[in-house]
């Protein structure tokens, strides 16, 4: 067995996902090459849609399965290992986003927020998410289990530095907002009617020094004196509605 007990690895270059959602998702995705999927007959009854006849399938128990996923993770009956997703450019994607909200996180670094992040993004229509090539999660299982599904369909840029990211953003007609505790208004009022690059930084330590000076504006969401912050996936929820509906409102 590749990768060997509980790792959820694949192997140098490949991803190895397990859920409904997140394997659904990727045997339609036309950019995935996949390699093989192991699977219970529960599992490969929840798919929608059948399987070529020489897809590489090993039928297999529970049991089974929950040696190829790292701990309780919730495989439903399904594990997939395919090839990781080629290298998205920011170049390509500000050419493609006609206006679409762009999501930079800075040093985000747990994976469970990274795909409820990116599941938001794909829900409110967002060009694509951009993190570093370091201090960030890499591709794998539990962000696609996050993202139940997202993965497959947010444009997922991964960069050096984020300043350069923040500069060529701005180039292309961006305005660039920065949510922090200390931010002089609210997100709603600095959203303005063009672009939008909401900014987020890691929960505790916040957007970091050089990456907020490269912010056109620091917002912050106004919320109850009972609670001391968001979660970072709840604040890139509520920032990407918040510019949703503002689009909605000027149609």
């Amino acid at each position: 067995m590749r990768g060997g007990r509980g790792s959820g690895r694949a192997g140098k270059g490949q991803v190895r996902l397990w859920g409904r959602h997140a394997v659904e998702a990727a045997l339609r995705n036309p950019e995935r090459q996949h390699r093989k999927l192991w699977a219970t007959p529960e599992g490969l009854a929840s798919l929608d849609g059948d399987l070529p006849a020489d897809f590489p399938i090993e039928h297999a128990q529970a049991v089974d399965l929950g040696r190829l996923v790292p701990g309780d993770a919730p495989h439903q009956g399904l594990v997939l290992d395919c090839a990781a997703m080629e290298d998205v450019h920011l170049s390509d994607v500000l050419s493609e986003a006609d206006g679409r909200p762009i999501v930079v996180l800075d040093q985000v670094t747990d994976p469970h927020n990274l795909g409820a992040i990116m599941r938001s993004a794909a829900a409110f229509g967002a060009a694509a998410i951009v993190t570093q090539d370091r201090h960030a999660p890499p591709e794998s299982g539990t962000v696609a289990k996050s993202a139940s599904g997202a993965m497959e369909i947010i444009p997922w840029v991964r960069v050096v530095n984020l300043a350069r990211t923040l500069e060529e953003v701005a180039e292309r007609g961006y305005w660039r907002i920065g949510l922090a505790g200390e931010g002089t208004q609210a997100f709603a009022q600095a959203v303005p009617a063009g672009p939008v690059a909401i900014v987020l930084g890691a929960e505790g330590e916040g957007l970091r020094h050089n990456v907020a000076a490269h912010c056109d504006a620091l917002a912050y969401l106004p919320i109850s004196d009972a609670v001391e912050s968001l979660n970072v996936s709840n604040a890139a929820a509520i920032a990407l509605y918040e510019v949703a509906s503002r689009s909605v409102s000027a149609d």
